[in-house]
């Protein structure tokens, strides 16, 4: 009958460790972007997606003045009309680090012209 028992506790400790293998593995995968580069989070940033694949779980690494700009993470609304819609996440720390969700992720600066100006950036996460 111990002998039953210990089975049973040595599979569910390797039911466990192989779960916490599995939770590390999904963020193996997971890819960090410094958004604009070695530029930072700046004016005309809006193309700086192109040619990249992003993935859910991806994380941006925003980095900016933050006595000039912020992030604000918006829907397809805010982002075409550079509108901050009411509830939308303002980050403001000047080294933002923002997990990309799955499906479109927008984000723009709403100092007053910046995302006019190109400050913002459209992204796919597959």
């Amino acid at each position: 009958m111990s002998r039953g028992r210990g089975s049973a506790a040595q599979a569910m400790v390797m039911a466990v460790v192989l779960f916490c293998l599995l939770l590390q593995l999904e963020h193996v995968h997971a890819a960090t972007y410094t958004v604009g580069d070695a530029g930072g989070w700046t004016f005309n940033t809006d193309s700086w997606p192109k040619g990249k694949r992003f993935r859910a779980g991806d994380v941006l690494i925003f980095n900016y003045d933050s006595t000039s700009h912020n992030v604000v993470a918006v829907d397809r609304s805010g982002y075409s009309g550079c509108t901050t819609p009411a509830g939308a996440t303002v980050y403001s720390s000047g080294k933002d680090r923002i997990k990309l969700g799955k499906g479109q992720n927008y984000f723009i600066c709403n100092s007053a012209g910046h995302c006019d100006s190109g400050m913002k950036i459209a992204i796919n996460a597959v």
